[in-house]
């Protein structure tokens, strides 16, 4: 039988249309037992491909995966866990002694769940931990090569990040997460140029400045829960005069005593209708006495948390502020870490 020539043409046309329209994998997936695409997540997010299209979701099946994840170069990845309680991604890792292995010098990823030049991200349904703190809690010394007599000291509450992103991460949103340490830095979004940053549902807990985002920054129906007399929030707006961090419907309680936040360089908090434990201070959000001397912005960075009203002081810090009655006491589960549970 022969064919015209046209009718060839034709049928390889449709067979290639066909192939270019055959539909993309919508999803990989991580079980730990096998039954998915990947048995843990870094394999999953090192097999998508760094551009030319959506990617599949990343599902993560409910488990323990000990392992840091480190995304880097994947605009528009979607993380999305099985259940929040379910999926634990978890590492024990304080900064300085990351810092100290020489052969960490030029790498940034820092914590649990790093991410970098990914733009468009989403967080769903996860719970991350660094538990450096609860597995020493009397801290540690270490050989450190760069260190005065090669040796450094680390405090059980030293700098450990559950996140952290580092530039050209925008609009990154986060939703159903959990993130907890029992340290400084928990939760450092720092892209503080463009980042933005949207977080609803989510629980936080660490010590002082564990959520400390630079940039903008939207925190919506969250929990804090800190574990330092410090400060449990904290903000950079140094690069924008426009830069901001907004907690609404957001709860607040932790050890007794401790003030709601602090800062380092210029800063805007915006608190609206969030609720404080009662042992939260009754003290200013104030400036961190290493801060910057000189504010790049004019107005004094001097507000109060003592009135039941917002305060707005030079245009530099403006707070909604503990409500004129106080609120019951919080109802908030238990949720410190137990040495290498990962939970």
């Amino acid at each position: 039988m022969r064919f015209h020539p046209l009718f060839l043409i034709l049928t390889w046309l449709v067979t290639r249309a066909s192939w270019a329209q055959a539909p993309v994998k919508v999803q990989v997936v991580v079980a730990q037992n096998g039954s998915g695409d990947f048995q843990t997540i870094q394999a999953a997010i090192n097999s998508l491909a760094t551009a030319g299209g959506p990617l599949p979701v990343v599902f993560v099946k409910n488990g323990i995966y000990h392992e840091k994840v480190t995304v880097e170069g994947k605009p528009g990845l979607v993380l999305r866990g099985q259940s929040e309680r379910g999926v634990v991604i978890t590492i024990s890792q304080s900064n300085a002694g990351f810092r100290c292995d020489p052969a960490n010098a030029t790498r940034w990823d820092v914590a649990t769940l790093n991410l970098r030049n990914s733009p468009d991200v989403t967080l769903e349904k996860l719970t991350v931990v660094n538990s450096y703190g609860a597995d020493h809690p009397q801290g540690e010394t270490i050989a450190c090569p760069g260190a005065p007599n090669g040796q450094k000291t680390i405090a059980s509450a030293d700098h450990q990040m559950a996140l952290y992103t580092a530039a050209n991460t925008t609009r990154l949103r986060v939703q159903h997460c959990t993130f907890r340490t029992l340290g400084n830095d928990t939760v450092s979004p720092w892209d503080k140029e463009t980042g933005m940053y949207y977080f609803k549902d989510c629980t936080l807990e660490g010590s002082v400045d564990f959520y400390c985002p630079r940039g903008w920054a939207y925190a919506e129906n969250c929990r804090f829960i800190c574990h330092n007399l410090n400060a449990a929030i904290w903000h950079d707006g140094s690069a924008n005069r426009e830069a901001k961090t907004v907690l609404k419907n957001c709860t607040f309680s932790g050890d007794a005593g401790f003030k709601l936040g602090r800062y380092h360089h210029e800063a805007q908090f915006y608190l609206l209708n969030c609720r404080f434990a009662r042992t939260m201070a009754d003290a200013d959000i104030y400036p961190a006495p290493s801060g910057d001397s000189a504010p790049r912005w004019a107005g004094a960075c001097i507000t109060t948390i003592a009135t039941a009203r917002a305060v707005t002081i030079a245009g530099c810090i403006i707070t909604c502020i503990r409500p004129s009655r106080p609120p019951p006491r919080s109802r908030l589960p238990p949720t410190g870490l137990s040495a290498g549970s990962g939970t």
